[in-house]
């Protein structure tokens, strides 16, 4: 070999050492962490629909001309208000007549009373026969009976007046007015006209339903008593409308339905809310977070640091030798942003927690110690000190949602 040859072997083999070692001289760090522990609780979420605590058809008792409309369409009224007013003349007429006809009533019980009395006098005497004396004693029992019908007939005609003034049951939200003043209304029927409608604001309900296998679940954690049943305890519940970020509005469960409904495999529950600001209105939809398990541990990652292959969930983590390892992971419920480690990963494994897509298996790389940064008391874990679960009964056999 000539000596060139051997000069320009050494210098490739020279090469090649110095590009093999390069790595090692400046090796590339990884920031990594190891899982969070803290205490979390989970959250079932549903889709919801508002409804008010109470709505009322108003409809008229008595028949007549409507007079007067006292309210503006879509104000809120108090309990109690006037609403509607329906020519009372007749009606005043009418109690007026059946004052005037237990007068003439009570005059003739008086009448026959003290007929009642001389008959009993005379008959001591023998001065009159039995016959007569019953005859005038039954008199007077007719006339009490006239008397007591007078009466009713009286509180009738009264209540009959009272009913021409159609006022609020409850304080909410009234409707428009579906009669305009100066039709005939009909009342005291089943076809009684259907004025206006008032809805109830605050508190109002949201209804949601739960699947079957979420009863289940529930069901299964009342009996070993990680999480009282709704049916016994007002569970917190929390709500968002669409326009809104995290779930705003709070309250408490407040029924639990009886049966799962056959056709779609549900049960239905409702949460009860305040709505001081009205602005949970009945029709909306919303979703609506239900508590879904106990205070537990758990470990936990942010979301970024966890890849997905296909179906299969892993992360990257550095061994011993600071090699990148790719580890196969199961998960569990995605809170304030950071994932439930269920399998796959113990607390003192080191973690990449960022820049994971340039980062190869089998690579060597200089770990550096990356704190992640996180609430020492997770929010939802507020909503369980804002809204406690006062217990007033003990969970069993029928336990729910």
């Amino acid at each position: 070999m000539s000596k060139a040859l051997r000069i320009g072997l050494a210098l490739a083999a020279l090469a090649a050492g110095c590009r093999a070692q390069a790595p090692a001289a400046g090796a590339a760090k990884a920031p990594v962490s190891r899982p969070l522990s803290r205490e979390v609780v989970d959250w079932d979420e549903y889709t919801g629909r508002i409804q008010a605590v109470q709505s009322v058809e108003i409809r008229a008792r008595v028949s007549g001309y409507l007079e007067s409309v006292h309210f503006s369409d879509g104000q809120m009224v108090a309990q109690g208000d006037l609403l509607f007013v329906i020519d009372p003349r007749p009606y005043r007429a009418a109690l007026d007549g059946a004052r005037a006809d237990l007068a003439r009533q009570q005059s003739k019980l008086e009448f026959t009373r003290n007929e009642a009395q001389r008959a009993e006098r005379l008959l001591a005497r023998n001065a009159i026969s039995r016959e007569e004396y019953e005859s005038r004693t039954t008199e007077l029992r007719d006339s009490e009976a006239s008397v007591q019908a007078g009466r009713a007939a009286v509180e009738s005609a009264r209540l009959n007046v009272e009913f021409t003034e159609i006022r609020s049951p409850l304080s909410g939200r009234i409707s428009h007015h579906l009669v305009d003043v100066g039709n005939l209304v009909n009342g005291g029927t089943a076809q009684s006209s259907l004025l206006t409608t008032i809805v109830s604001l605050d508190p109002i309900h949201c209804y949601f339903e739960a699947d079957e296998r979420s009863y289940l679940k529930y069901t299964e954690m009342a009996r070993s008593g990680e999480r009282p049943s709704s049916r016994d305890v007002p569970n917190p519940v929390v709500l968002q409308l669409a326009d809104e970020k995290g779930f705003p509005h709070r309250g408490h469960m407040d029924f639990v339905d009886n049966q799962l409904d056959p056709s779609t495999g549900t049960i239905r529950g409702r949460g009860v809310f305040p709505n001081s600001d009205l602005k949970l209105l009945p029709g909306l939809f919303a979703r609506v977070r239900l508590l879904g398990s106990g205070r537990y541990h758990a470990l936990l990652l942010p979301d970024a640091a966890i890849g997905t292959d296909q179906s299969e969930r892993f992360v990257l983590v550095l061994n011993a030798e600071n090699v990148v390892e790719r580890r196969p992971v199961k998960v569990g419920r995605l809170i304030e942003g950071f994932r439930v480690m269920q399998e796959g990963v113990g607390a003192s494994d080191s973690v990449i927690v960022s820049g994971v897509q340039g980062i190869h298996v089998g690579q060597k790389l200089e770990p550096e110690e990356t704190p992640i940064q996180a609430p020492e008391h997770f929010a939802s874990l507020d909503l369980l000190d804002a809204e406690p679960a006062a217990a007033v009964g003990a969970a069993g056999a029928n336990a729910a949602p």
